[in-house]
């Protein structure tokens, strides 16, 4: 490309900011023109929670860039209150309307980058255009939330909606001291992981003192004489001081679709790997555009910072001349919920199900580092991975400690498409306070490659739930563990009395087998089916029976120490 045509980016942000300075980087000749209908060219919005909750004092800290720096360092054209309204592609140009002035003007272009990002989803319901219900996207929005909650006698929130923002903002409202209750339509919150991993983010929640209402949606808000209440599809009515609107983002594509660009199955505007539209001239970047995804190749929308700043940085590097491929996305993310973390990376169980590939899956429930020093936690880890070729399909985490380690090595591992077999040799750093000689990762490797090769046939909490008549159940943990539970019909044979209690087996029958997180049934399942036997552990043991099932005690055991790094404990600890 001619290096001084004019680049008109329309939107800011992540995606717009990053192709503006990029594009100066490569070309000092070219006209670069940013339109922003908002104040604000480039800002964190992942940080705007924690400037409500207080954790992010100072606001100017969220501005990434400035128009006046944008201006002054890379020499670029920025029109902030200026909102682009058509797109004429035959004369290529735009219609700008200068929001402050009430006026409208013409623009041409050489090339036009749109970056306009996301809208929240607002259900359509009664009273949700009342003044008390709001959503979450830019700085005037955090601005409004938090004069709100800094008001005098503001001391109740409603959160609608349990992904990203509805967690952070319920985390954030409880420590700014409102009483707090987050609805949410499906079983469990945070729907880019599966249900059982969601488990350990609930009890977080309730632990915390949010008043959770799993499915369960919001149908009316009602303000009257009386204040804010919202109504429930289970009936209940809970009185709140504001509403927050969390239910979800949507591609914002009228520009787009105005202007006849394609526009994909999920709703966001199609592109190819250059980030180029159905249009050369306009390329396309961030939450508005649909992608592949790289693990199911199909097509995705996915709202992620980190992908939005790479394909602006694609769409310059394509305008002048370099060969630049958006490489897919595959949706690594991470979540605080108070305490806990919870990342996943690739695709989960419910996606593979819905694209009918073959998978299988595999959990473990380490120790996040050696379990002999001070402050060892538990994680929970599930690994998705193809049954014949051990490829890697995703992976999830949920902890206190180390979670956004493993994910992203894991992440790492399946963008280089390496196997579970992979997995078991990766060399990854070492020292008690901050791992083990045998890191999760490594793990969930043998864990999963021990399956591919018939070292450990596996079962799942849906065999054990209803065993068939030809299959029986053995808990191979000790006396004192199953007194705290088990699975019904389950006859405890601890695993070190297992070789002398082998004739109380039937041998006619198969055999599930568990202990409390599938360390013990590995090794009992090996005895079991060298002597005769048809055995299969139940992978991640009765830990994620538990989760599976949502069998939970009002606050996590506290365990003396972590016998193995693999997250077998010690007797727990005495109440003073």
């Amino acid at each position: 490309m001619d290096q001084k045509k004019r680049v008109v980016i329309v939107g800011g942000v992540a995606g717009g900011a990053s192709a503006a300075a990029r594009a100066r980087r490569l070309s000092e000749d070219a006209e670069i023109v940013m339109f922003e209908r908002g104040p604000y060219i480039s800002f964190a919005n992942c940080g705007l929670p924690y400037h409500i909750g207080g954790q992010i004092k100072d606001r100017d800290r969220l501005l990434v860039q400035t128009p006046e720096k944008m201006r002054e360092r890379f020499a670029i054209d920025v029109r902030t209150q200026s909102e682009v309204t058509q797109i004429d592609r035959a004369n290529r140009q735009v219609t700008v309307r200068d929001l402050a002035k009430g006026q409208e003007y013409q623009m041409g272009y050489d090339v036009l980058i749109l970056s306009p990002g996301a809208e929240p989803v607002r259900p359509r319901m009664p009273g949700i255009d009342s003044p008390r219900v709001f959503t979450l996207r830019s700085i005037p929005d955090m601005d409004a939330i938090k004069a709100t909650v800094d008001k005098e006698g503001c001391s109740r929130a409603v959160v609608v909606g349990g992904g990203y923002i509805g967690l952070e903002m319920a985390e954030a409202l409880i420590d700014r001291r409102l009483a707090v209750a987050l609805v949410e339509l499906e079983a469990n919150v945070m729907g880019s992981v599966d249900p059982e991993m969601a488990v350990p983010l609930h009890e977080e929640l309730k632990r915390h003192g949010v008043d959770l209402h799993l499915r369960t949606s919001v149908t009316e808000v009602v303000t009257d004489g009386h204040g804010t209440s919202v109504l429930l599809s289970d009936g209940k009515r809970i009185t709140t001081d504001l509403v927050i609107m969390a239910v979800g983002v949507r591609p914002e594509v009228k520009l787009a679709q105005e202007a006849g660009l394609e526009i994909g199955k999920r709703g966001g505007i199609v592109v190819n790997e250059q980030m180029q539209t159905s249009d050369p001239n306009i390329y396309a970047v961030g939450d508005a555009v649909e992608v592949t995804d790289l693990v199911g190749d199909c097509p995705a929308v996915i709202p992620l910072a980190g992908p939005a700043n790479r394909q602006g940085r694609i769409a310059a590097n394509t305008i002048f001349g370099r060969d630049s491929k958006y490489a897919r996305t595959q949706g690594t993310a991470i979540c605080k919920v108070f305490n806990l973390a919870v990342a996943t990376t690739g695709m989960n169980e419910k996606n593979l199900k819905r694209q009918g590939m073959t998978y299988e899956k595999v959990y473990i429930h380490p120790a996040s580092h050696a379990g002999y020093y001070p402050g060892v936690s538990q994680l929970s880890l599930k690994l998705l991975f193809d049954p014949k070729t051990g490829k890697i399909l995703g992976a999830q985490c949920v902890g206190a400690k180390g979670v956004d380690k493993r994910i992203d090595v894991m992440a790492t591992a399946l963008r280089a498409g390496m196997t579970v077999f992979d997995l078991q040799d990766l060399e990854l750093c070492y020292a008690p306070p901050f791992g083990s000689a045998k890191d999760p990762v490594n793990y969930a490797g043998f864990v999963a490659a021990n399956f591919i090769a018939g070292d450990m046939p596996i079962c799942h909490v849906p065999d054990v739930v209803e065993p068939r008549e030809n299959q029986k159940l053995i808990d191979v943990r000790t006396p004192g563990e199953v007194q705290a539970g088990t699975i019904p019909g389950a006859v405890n044979i601890p695993l070190d009395e297992l070789r002398d209690r082998l004739d109380e087996i039937p041998k006619d029958k198969e055999l599930l087998v568990f202990c409390q997180v599938g360390l013990r049934g590995y090794l009992a399942a090996r005895i079991l089916n060298q002597r005769g036997f048809s055995a299969r552990n139940l992978t991640g043991g009765y830990k994620t029976y538990c989760e599976t099932l949502g069998i939970t005690g009002a606050k996590p055991a506290l365990a003396k120490e972590m016998k193995s790094d693999t997250g077998e404990v010690g007797p727990p600890k005495k109440a003073n």
